[in-house]
């Protein structure tokens, strides 16, 4: 592996441009007028950001089952570009990630392409159920050391099988991550429950659905001594629920999507099942919440819930329309967008809920780490000047249902680098070459 020289970046946006040589995966040097090796790739950066690599704790790459709208080669190539080191795969596939034979077979995968870390999310109950507890132990113990559990896109609504899962988990060492949503408050729900969905005759999704889940989780986790995530929060009361659960010292963590951050449901009148998302838009002012608990810390981190779908899965009555959005590449941009330029985080804070935050949550020992010689060299390059035009056509993903569409964008991401070794760069992939036999 080449060493590789990135010329004038800052380092988290601050302080003046250094050169940041990479060699031999980690961080070999940090200084100012850094003399290029020989067989360097150099990188100029001049006036760009440095972070360390991105690390999403909530995607959907549909392999196996569905590599008709992704697969992990192509969410891989979404990742490396959108900035992400790591990424973790949710459970709802087909077959279900409930065995270590799913499990790993999704990280020896993401492995073999090397744009990304693929860590495999294991359901909690076997075929996402809500049932019967699958072998966590089993898909710990394996080559994917499965560090994250979850029945995503279904809630587990059982608090029996809930706190079972949370004592089994913190015997583990791995960590619950909830859908918190009550499934019988949400009996044909397809919009958040409020004046726009009466107004347009569609059913309605009540915040109470996702906040008594995330009430009786925080209970629970207390009670049984255990961690526990909540998936993309999506309400003002969910805030308050945080809040007060850290408050009585429960060991709860929570993410946000960009797009809960970004986005309303205002754009509901055009019934465009693009729209369509699980938590779905809120209004605005749950939308400012979210923004400020995130600022705060008392959202934790930023994950995407990068769902693709088919055409025909969105291009329908909104009703029938498949819900999820998909995210990898846009997240930073709709991060500086909502986060940045109001002045609610700097490009230090980025850093935090964006890499070093979602690595301490799942205990990601190489990501998120500080920007030091000695460190490795996961990494990220951020032109924070330049501003970009989303086209899900032109993102990697094989599907395109972006809600971004024809939106202009700042901050753009111009190298990704994974363990010192570029996997994307000026908008390009670099899938790792592997020698022939």
């Amino acid at each position: 592996m080449s060493p590789v020289l990135i010329r004038g970046v800052r380092l988290y946006g601050a302080g003046d441009p250094v050169d940041v040589l990479v060699d031999d995966r980690q961080i070999a040097e940090i200084g100012a007028g850094l003399t290029a090796p020989a067989d360097a790739e150099v990188i100029e950066a001049t006036g760009q950001i440095l972070l360390p690599g991105l690390v999403d704790l909530h995607t959907h790459l549909r392999e196996p089952g569905r590599e008709d709208t992704e697969t992990i080669e192509t969410g891989s190539a979404a990742a490396a570009l959108g900035g992400f080191t790591a990424v973790f795969a949710m459970a709802n596939t087909d077959p279900v990630a409930d065995t270590a034979v799913v499990t790993d077979h999704v990280w020896q995968r993401g492995q073999d392409i090397g744009l990304v870390d693929v860590h495999p999310v294991g359901a909690v109950t076997v075929g996402l159920a809500g049932e019967q507890l699958t072998e966590m132990g089993a898909m710990a113990a394996g080559a994917a050391r499965v560090k994250m559990f979850s029945d995503d896109g279904k809630c587990v609504h059982d608090p029996l099988v809930m706190r079972r899962a949370l004592e089994y988990a913190s015997g583990l060492g791995v960590l619950i991550a909830q859908h918190a949503e009550e499934p019988r408050l949400t009996v044909g729900a397809v919009a958040h429950e409020g004046p726009n969905a009466a107004r347009l005759g569609l059913a309605g999704w009540p915040r109470s659905a996702e906040e008594s889940i995330v009430a009786r989780d925080a209970i629970l986790a207390r009670d049984a001594g255990a961690r526990v995530h909540i998936c993309h929060a999506s309400t003002a009361g969910t805030v308050e629920l945080l809040k007060w659960a850290k408050g009585q010292g429960i060991s709860i963590t929570a993410e946000v999507t960009p797009h809960h951050l970004l986005l309303d449901d205002s754009r509901l009148a055009s019934y465009d099942g693009v729209n369509r998302v699980n938590p779905p838009l809120r209004e605005a002012s749950d939308a400012l919440a979210l923004r400020a608990a995130l600022a705060d810390g008392v959202i934790d981190a930023v994950a995407t819930d990068h769902a693709p779908h088919a055409a025909q899965e969105k291009c329908c009555e909104f009703a029938n329309a498949r819900p999820g959005m998909l995210g990898l590449q846009t997240a930073l941009s709709v991060i500086a967008e909502t986060m940045v330029a109001p002045g609610l985080l700097d490009w230090r804070g980025v850093a935090r809920v964006m890499s070093e935050n979602p690595a301490a949550i799942v205990g990601l020992a190489d990501q998120g780490r500080p920007l030091a010689v000695g460190e490795p060299a996961n990494l990220t390059v951020v032109d924070p000047e330049a501003r970009w035009t989303v086209t899900g056509d032109e993102l990697a993903s094989k599907s395109t249902n972006t809600p971004y569409q024809s939106m202009t964008l700042p901050a753009t991401v111009t190298a990704t680098l994974l363990r010192g070794r570029i996997t994307a760069r000026d908008g390009q992939a670099r899938r790792r070459e592997v020698d022939a036999p």
